[in-house]
This record gives C-alpha cells, sequence and structure tokens, in this order.
C-alpha cells in the first residue's frame, strides 16, 4: 500500500489571534518607550536650557555691576565727581517701562514682586578713537563723554512669558531687549559698607537704603544745594557689593509634591525675615503655576564685590 502524505495546515484563527495580540503588545511596548525617552530628552535639554540662561544672565548681569567701578581718569582727572549720581540704582517691586530715560516712569505693576537694578557708568568710545570697553546690557558701545545705562527689570513679552530685559540708552531713543526667557522672579539686595572697610556689614534692598537717605540732615539752603549734599552723602555710594537672584522654570515636575514647594531666593532665614516688607523673595509653586501642572524651578544667585573706587 502507498503511504499518503501529510497535508500541510495553516494558522488556526486562535494561533493567529495570539500572533496579533503578542505583536501589537510589542509595538504598544516599543511606543510607549520611545515617546517616554523623547520626552525624557526634551526635558532634559529644556533643563540645560534653562541651566545655561541662568549663568548667562548672572554673567550679564554681573558684567553690568562691575562696570559701575569705571572712570575715565582722563576726563575726571582726579577722579569720580562726589556730587555725580552713584552709579547704582534699584527699585523694589516695580517694573520701568520700554522707552523713557532711566527709571522715569517705573510702575509697581512687576512680576512676581520682582526688583529693578540700573547701573551707570562713563562712556570709553569705539575704536579709533576709544578702546570699545565701555558697553551696555545690549553690547553697544558708549562713546567718551557720554553716560552709559544699563538697567535690568522683568516684564511680559507679546506672548505673556515674563523675560529679563535690559533697557539701554541708544544713539536716538531708549529702548530694551530680553536678556533671557523663562523668569519667575528678580532680586536684588546691597551691601552697606557704612565704615568704609571695604566689607559690607549688613544686606538690604532698595527701598531701606531710600530710607536712609531720607533721614539725612542735608545742608544747603536751596534744593539744589541740598541735592548735591545728597549726593554726596547717598547710602548708595557705600554699596559695597551687589546680591543678585533668579527663579528661572523649565519643564513640568514629575513629582507629585512639587505643588507645595516654596522658593526662596535668598534662603529661607531671609524669606522668613522680610517675606512681608520684602515681595518677591520667596516665591510659592501653587501661585506661580496658576493651576497648571507645577513646573522645575531653580535659583540662580551670585555676590559682586565692588572696588572702592566705586563708591
Amino acid at each position: 500500500m502507498k503511504a499518503t502524505p501529510p497535508r500541510q495546515a495553516g494558522l488556526g484563527i486562535a494561533e493567529l489571534l495570539v500572533a496579533l495580540g503578542v505583536g501589537l503588545g510589542v509595538l504598544l511596548g516599543a511606543g510607549s518607550l520611545f515617546v517616554w525617552a523623547s520626552r525624557a530628552f526634551a526635558a532634559q535639554a529644556e533643563t540645560a536650557a534653562m541651566d545655561d540662561a541662568g549663568r548667562y544672565a548672572l554673567e550679564a548681569i554681573a558684567r553690568a555691576v562691575r562696570q559701575s567701578a569705571a572712570s575715565d581718569w582722563e576726563v575726571s582727572g582726579a577722579g569720580p565727581d562726589p556730587t555725580a549720581p552713584a552709579p547704582l540704582a534699584g527699585l523694589d517691586a516695580h517694573r520701568v517701562p520700554h522707552s523713557g530715560f532711566g527709571l522715569d516712569n517705573a510702575t509697581s505693576a512687576a512680576v512676581n514682586g520682582s526688583d529693578v537694578l540700573a547701573v551707570r557708568f562713563p562712556g570709553a568710545g569705539a575704536p579709533p578713537n576709544g578702546d570699545g570697553s565701555a558697553l551696555d546690557c545690549a553690547g553697544f558701545s558708549v562713546h567718551r563723554m557720554e553716560e552709559g545705562w544699563s538697567i535690568f527689570y522683568v516684564a511680559r513679552n507679546a506672548q505673556g512669558e515674563a523675560e529679563l530685559r535690559c533697557k539701554y540708552r541708544g544713539a536716538s531713543a531708549w529702548s530694551s531687549d530680553a536678556v533671557v526667557g523663562a523668569v519667575d522672579g528678580f532680586q536684588v539686595l546691597y551691601g552697606l559698607d557704612a565704615d568704609a572697610d571695604g566689607a559690607p556689614e549688613r544686606y538690604l534692598n532698595a527701598s531701606a537704603l531710600d530710607e536712609l537717605d531720607a533721614g539725612l540732615a542735608l545742608a544747603g539752603a536751596t534744593a539744589a544745594e541740598r541735592e548735591q549734599d545728597l549726593r554726596r552723602r547717598t547710602h548708595w555710594k557705600q554699596v559695597a557689593s551687589v546680591r543678585v537672584a533668579l527663579l528661572l522654570h523649565g519643564p513640568a515636575s514629575p513629582l507629585a509634591s512639587a505643588g507645595a514647594f516654596v522658593h526662596e531666593l535668598f534662603g529661607a532665614d531671609y524669606g522668613a525675615l522680610a517675606d512681608d516688607d520684602d515681595p518677591g523673595v520667596r516665591l510659592r509653586e501653587a501661585e506661580l503655576a496658576g493651576g497648571a501642572a507645577p513646573r522645575y524651578r531653580k535659583v540662580f544667585g551670585t555676590t559682586i564685590a565692588l572696588p572702592a573706587r566705586a563708591r
């Protein structure tokens, strides 16, 4: 008898369904892994950009503050004029307009209680008539016999995002440019060196320095003479160092407890001491998020020392 060869059969419906289920599970797992990796990469890139922006902003502010110590000895001869305005000025919880002279028309519509820091410095001119060393915060050269300004403040752009801005005096008008974005707060403290030993005894905000100036008994029969005496004796010329702090935000935070965070721009001790008197030094995540998902935020801070000749 001749043997009958076995017949070949395809997959049954059960085997086909199992194979499809396994394949679909692998695809879903791979897709989920890809989405997770993409989100992690995007969050890491956004965090790295935040770190770069924070460091760049501190460097720009420090460079401007140190420039306040500059003096054109060829013009002034004996050094800075004691009756000239102080090279540093500031406002607490304020914002300055995009244009207009200096700190004029500043408003209290500050972003999260952010401060204003203004730096004045003499020009040096651009080559070949100058060395090009006197630059405002926008990178433009300030010519000799002119006064340069670098004013840092926080404002919202056309999209509603808060950013650290730099206001400067251009060739024909005042203007301002963004330094870095994603800024939630900007705070400044001034180290007062009342005994002129080169080291600050205490750090005060701009309002406290103005209160000390208001308590001075000024000499002079006229308002102009009293103003000149104030310029000689102002506490702003006794500032030996400047502390600045910036709060920047990055990607959404995965932590469940992130909504309860409190961001202390100058540390918990100062925040507890001055929370009511210095708005913006203590910012709460729940208020910053405003009902949205909490974000990863980081405080960037530095202390900038001034040489004695700047005072």
